[in-house]
């Protein structure tokens, strides 16, 4: 029996899979304004980093541990505090780290983090996201052809392509974002805010994931 997923299936999922990623949603709204902040490079990386924590959840609902966080209350309200409290921690980050105003030619204050780490930033903020692990629960398996058998394998590759077109639309959304804010941090005071509203956004969506039910 052939193991691996149909053409048809491809199509189908990854048409449902591009409109869901560009439909309007915290991972959006987090990877553009990191990217109006910091610029095209880092919202690049962000955005990168949002869609490979897609493998996370899609491992998990392969081997069958996704469902079973979700089922024990406890395991769920444990990540899902530890996904809001890990936002709110890097958006109080961005706040008392924003750029300094300084004088003409003057370094910034704050010094400019690097790619791999915004990307493992990224990843980390959607990998422990137990709303993601929901959604994985319930958009994969609808995807899965069960009389073609290895549904875990299938639930896997269904992942694999949710995580490669997710990262691509990422990055491409962290790229012009940031083309537009490194257009608009050539003025340092607004730069400063820039970074501030950035931070702010990271602290309500932190916030919102530990007392939303």
């Amino acid at each position: 029996m052939d193991t691996l997923i149909t053409v048809q299936q491809f199509a189908a999922f990854l048409a449902a899979s591009i409109l869901i990623t560009l439909a309007p949603g915290p991972d959006n709204l987090m990877v553009l304004s990191l990217g109006i902040a910091r610029g095209r490079r880092l919202g690049v990386a962000f955005g990168l980093g949002c869609g490979a924590g897609c493998l996370n959840h899609s491992v998990l609902a392969a081997l069958g541990v996704s469902a079973v966080i979700a089922a024990s209350q406890t395991a769920f309200m444990a990540l899902k505090v530890a996904g809001g409290l890990y936002l709110v921690w890097l958006g109080v980050r961005a706040i008392l780290g924003a750029r300094a105003l300084a004088g003409p030619g003057a370094a910034p204050a704050a010094a400019d983090e690097s790619a791999r780490r915004l990307f493992f930033r990224g990843l980390l903020a959607n990998a422990i996201n137990p709303k993601v692990i929901l959604f994985f629960l319930a958009f994969l398996p609808q995807f899965v052809d069960g009389a073609r058998g290895h549904t875990g394998w299938q639930i896997m590759q269904l992942g694999v392509v949710f995580t490669v077109q997710a990262a691509l639309i990422f990055a491409l959304i962290g790229w012009f974002s940031g083309a537009i804010g490194e257009r608009l941090a050539r003025r340092p005071r607004l730069a400063l805010w820039l970074d501030r509203a950035a931070g702010g956004i990271f602290v309500l969506l932190g916030a919102r994931l530990i007392v939303g039910r």
